[in-house]
């Protein structure tokens, strides 16, 4: 008997790996978070599967239903959002695993901040501008930040910023980010990255709360910020140069 913590994807249903899609084919118990994962997944499991939505229960609910798994010796797929090492909140689950003997493995999968950039034909790393990507999130009811882990510190680099769970926070980090990154810097917010009802709003730090207001965005919402966003005339990387020569490709002579 093993537990599959598995990414289930952004949202849209074929956003799943094959593994994981092979690996539900053998479970007969899925426990999925209903708020965040389109039903249609839920067809690759076993017909006789028993299916529970986790998103009204707490930690010691699902512990009990997996206790039951394995009693009967029965596989789990737990889906989770995008890919689970990514605010998954499956730390608390694999201690409960990890207490109680329980075999577990982690399946990866599509995240978010990815559908996104691959929706807005976005590179989020470019020459010159930024070779880095900085995931992170506000402090919110759900969960603190670790008090060196601010706006501010990450603003500091200039690089791409994917800000999560925090479009309720939106006021705040226009006020923090643009003294670094400039009241033009552009943004973009992408709703519900990769569902049927997905949208986009393209803006700058000094007018994208109005327009996320207009648009009643209030929850499941990405933020980027960072000047990597539309940019033009970029330098273009030496990967591809002709003058570029590596272990795979022989200097021109």
């Amino acid at each position: 008997m093993t537990v599959y913590f598995i990414g289930a994807g952004p949202g849209a249903p074929d956003l799943i790996t094959l593994r994981a899609v092979n690996i539900m084919q053998q479970c007969q118990m899925v426990i999925y978070a209903g708020s965040l994962i389109p039903p249609e997944i839920l067809q690759h499991a076993p017909k006789n599967a028993e299916i529970h939505d986790s998103a009204p229960l707490h930690l010691g609910q699902i512990t009990d239903l997996i206790l039951k798994a394995h009693r009967q010796n029965h596989d789990i797929a737990r889906l989770h959002s995008g890919d689970p090492s990514l605010y998954g909140a499956i730390t608390e689950q694999m201690d409960v695993l990890r207490a109680n003997d329980i075999p577990f493995e982690i399946i990866a999968g599509v995240t978010a901040y990815s559908a996104a950039a691959a929706k807005l034909q976005q590179e989020l790393t470019l020459p010159d501008i930024s070779q880095s990507v900085i995931l992170t999130r506000t402090a919110i009811r759900a969960s603190s930040m670790p008090e060196h882990e601010t706006l501010e510190n990450f603003a500091k680099s200039r690089a791409t910023l994917a800000i999560h769970l925090s479009i309720n926070n939106l006021a705040n980090i226009v006020k923090i980010l643009t003294p670094y990154y400039g009241e033009d810097c552009p943004c973009y917010i992408a709703y519900r990255a990769s569902w049927s009802d997905e949208q986009y709003i393209k803006g700058i730090l000094s007018n994208i709360r109005q327009k996320v207001k207009q648009a009643g965005f209030t929850r499941t919402a990405l933020i980027f910020v960072g000047h990597v966003l539309g940019a033009q005339n970029v330098t273009p990387s030496h990967l591809y140069d002709k003058n570029h020569h590596h272990v795979l490709r022989e200097r021109e002579k």
